[in-house]
């Protein structure tokens, strides 16, 4: 019975060890996420994985003015808040 209960205790002790461990590396990936104005900032390759569209697709939403975005050194930011606005729109428009 001792057995069981050591080798019970060393599989939970791992299974502690592994969640700090993701725990950390979500605090590290939240810290390195881009904000302005305390609002998130996505790049093109978070949106295209996002909304699961091609990146022509992506420019004309933006030629269009269907979704702002903002160009910082170069790079193509969107606001969390316009992208979640642009979704809410367009399943507006599609009924």
């Amino acid at each position: 019975m001792n057995i069981e209960r050591i080798e019970f205790l060393e599989w939970m002790k791992r299974i502690t060890d592994r969640l700090d461990i993701l725990s950390d590396q979500l605090k590290k990936n939240n810290k390195n996420q881009a904000a302005i104005d305390g609002e998130v900032l996505l790049d093109n390759q978070d949106l295209l994985e996002m909304l699961k569209v091609s990146s022509r697709t992506l420019q004309r939403y933006r030629t269009g003015g269907k979704l702002p975005y903002y160009s910082i050194s170069g790079k193509l930011y969107y606001k969390l808040s316009d992208v979640h606005q642009f979704i809410r729109e367009s399943f507006t428009a599609a009924r």
